[in-house]
């Protein structure tokens, strides 16, 4: 219980200190912000290791993308992937639910470094644009997109159907899918207190290229998402 609170005292203020050092980057170029964005995932690995003991693991390094544009397919259990991820890939370019452009300070940013926002389980007139948004975003950038297919965080035993926004994606983009596999919920779940002397793995699964039917490709991707996630528990 005191562990979990220091962790949470200690880990947001520092978020909340990187927020406000980086406040003059909002008039500069994308980029010093997306340096903040990886500060702040660096800060995530610290404060788990010191104050948790928890070790992060990234296996299947060797299976990232490097020669090609891609998009990023992740699980989703925490909000511990939202901010590592970035010190693994190229600054990703989130898709991200629009409540979150919303937050004082940390929307600013959301919006600086070009993430994309969507109203969830809605068909709207503000969702029409949503894959303009994507094609113009990859075409524009070398940073690869991102995704949480299962649409927000899950607990690590549930196995939500993949989104089709996901397929669409990849039927849009005809590039290649980059599976990521995460048993974060374990140490630090949506709900409930963070768990110390454990580890956290980010297993990279090798790419599946483009040229399958897009309902092929997600019930495939599904599969070995949580094949993956089945085998770190």
């Amino acid at each position: 219980m005191l562990r979990n609170f220091i962790f949470s005292t200690i880990f947001f203020s520092g978020i909340i200190l990187i927020s406000i050092l980086f406040l003059p980057s909002l008039l500069l170029p994308s980029k010093t912000v997306l340096f903040g964005g990886r500060l702040m995932g660096y800060w995530t690995g610290i404060c788990l290791k010191i104050i948790l003991s928890v070790k992060v693991e990234v296996i299947g390094k060797e299976n990232i993308i490097d020669d090609n544009k891609y998009f990023i397919a992740s699980s989703h259990q925490s909000m511990f992937e939202t901010f590592y991820l970035q010190t693994i890939f190229n600054s990703p370019i989130f898709i991200l639910k629009r409540e979150l452009l919303l937050i004082p300070i940390f929307g600013w940013y959301l919006k600086k470094i070009g993430s994309i926002s969507i109203k969830r389980n809605k068909v709207s007139r503000d969702n029409l644009g949503f894959f303009d948004d994507i094609r113009k975003a990859m075409k524009n950038s070398e940073r690869p997109l991102i995704i949480f297919p299962q649409g927000t965080r899950t607990k690590p035993n549930e196995r939500p159907t993949f989104k089709k926004g996901v397929s669409r994606i990849y039927d849009e983009l005809k590039i290649a899918c980059q599976p990521v596999a995460i048993n974060s919920g374990y140490i630090w779940p949506k709900k409930g207190h963070k768990r110390s002397h454990k580890n956290i793995t980010i297993s990279i699964l090798p790419p599946l290229n483009y040229g399958l039917n897009k309902d092929d490709f997600v019930n495939y991707l599904e599969k070995k998402i949580y094949s993956e996630l089945d085998r770190l528990n």
